[in-house]
């Protein structure tokens, strides 16, 4: 099912209105914030599918705000910020965030992206298949989109999870960064490889020492591959 609710969060109130009216028209509801605070009660009150969140917001900022929602919920966040700079991409991303825009952008972009968030968290498979890797201690299920770990649920956010099993359902194959981002994100992304890293990075601060039988291993000037030592691993699909 289609993702329908857009929390759209933004100081600029022209900004605001133009994004409501092309993302209306294409049939989604859409919420709007001027400020971080209330952003976060509509959170909680509305319960949005998926959120557009400005940086550069009064009180609250976005950073805190996506703090506050990955606190409780792996909706999808797509970070808005007039700043380009690496370091900004790379700490929206280590927080949480799913993917970014900078401003000045194209509204079709903003269009384009949540489509493209709408069609890998929102649909459901064709038919009662369940897509899902297990190893030692580790259970990757994208039909729930849960990670479990030893055992226990562990929050992810879909960006994540989604990196997670396309390393681990091709055990001991090496990618390159641009060939996960055309996996994972698909090719309407408009991001840069080290968003790779960052992923990989909040990855293996979830999965440290849970096994020694399998690992996220970086391939140097290549990519990353999810290595297995045992060859007779349980997995299925």
């Amino acid at each position: 099912m289609a993702m329908e609710k857009v929390l759209v969060v933004d100081d600029n109130q022209d900004i605001c209105n133009v994004l409501r009216l092309y993302l209306e028209k294409e049939g989604y509801t859409v919420m709007i914030s001027n400020d971080g605070e209330e952003a976060v009660t509509k959170f909680n009150t509305l319960h949005p599918d998926i959120v557009l969140l400005d940086v550069m917001l009064p009180g609250m900022d976005g950073w805190q705000v996506c703090r506050e929602i990955r606190k409780k919920s792996n909706v999808p966040i797509i970070m808005i910020t007039a700043k380009s700079e690496t370091f900004d991409k790379v700490l929206g991303l280590g927080l949480g965030a799913d993917d970014y825009i900078v401003k000045p952008f194209d509204t079709k972009e903003v269009v384009a992206r949540i489509r493209a968030i709408s069609r890998r968290c929102g649909q459901q498979p064709a038919e009662a298949e369940v897509r899902e890797v297990h190893y030692d201690k580790l259970s990757v299920n994208m039909t729930r989109y849960e990670l479990r770990v030893d055992g226990k649920v562990i929050d992810t956010p879909p960006k994540e999870l989604e990196l997670l099993y396309c390393l681990a359902s091709n055990p001991n194959t090496v990618y390159t960064r641009d060939q996960l981002l055309d996996q994972v994100w698909g090719f309407d992304y408009y991001g840069d490889s080290r968003t790779i890293d960052v992923h990989i990075k909040r990855l293996r601060e979830k999965l440290e020492g849970v096994s020694d039988q399998w690992e996220i291993r970086t391939i140097w000037s290549v990519g990353y591959k999810f290595h297995v030592n045992d060859r007779d691993k349980d997995k299925k699909d």
